[in-house]
């Protein structure tokens, strides 16, 4: 199985410098092998965990962390490190990159919800738009608490009424943390 590998990826040189696209059976190779080595770095390291890894036709890697406490940029290395040094640039030729997500990037696991408990969240739904504070959030569903201007039931002028929303994930479209000032 090593020979064929190694032929492999000598053929595939030999078509990449032709001019010719990354074969897709190779790329979806080279994209488990980073799965894989990407789950090692997040075993040794629990607070980090995968937003999504892309790799392009030219097999430029981009992975996306975040962090139940954040990321910082040493986060960021050490799973750089953690995958390219176990990548062996004689069988694939490759580039990387590792980023955190950022605070304009929407919101996709239920883990990023969890971890922004207690901020302010604009959420789209299909019919809906919601801004406020998250309040809770599971495996399945998130609720959110606003306050609102509406009319008295009786007579003139508006009172502040609490609201409130539980939303599971398949309703949102897409949730963003309000960064406020």
């Amino acid at each position: 199985m090593k020979n064929i590998a190694i032929f492999a990826a000598l053929k595939l040189k030999f078509w990449y410098s032709e001019g010719t696209e990354v074969p897709s059976f190779y790329k979806n190779m080279l994209k488990d092998k980073v799965e894989k080595l990407a789950e090692q770095v997040f075993e040794e390291n629990k607070n980090l965990f995968l937003i999504s890894l892309d790799i392009n036709s030219a097999n430029h890697i981009k992975i996306v962390i975040d962090g139940d406490e954040g990321v910082s940029v040493n986060d960021c290395i050490t799973v750089s490190r953690g995958i390219e040094h176990n990548l062996d640039r004689e069988e694939e030729d490759f580039s990387l990159e590792v980023t955190s997500a950022g605070v304009s990037e929407p919101l996709s696991l239920p883990r990023q919800y969890r971890k922004n408990i207690g901020r302010r969240l604009k959420v789209k739904t299909e019919n809906d738009k919601f801004e406020g504070d998250l309040l809770a959030a599971d495996e399945k569903e998130i609720k959110l608490a606003w306050k609102a201007r509406e009319p008295k039931p009786v007579g003139k002028g508006k009172v502040t009424v609490d609201k409130e929303a539980t939303l599971s994930y398949d309703e949102i479209v897409e949730a963003k943390v309000k960064i406020t000032f």
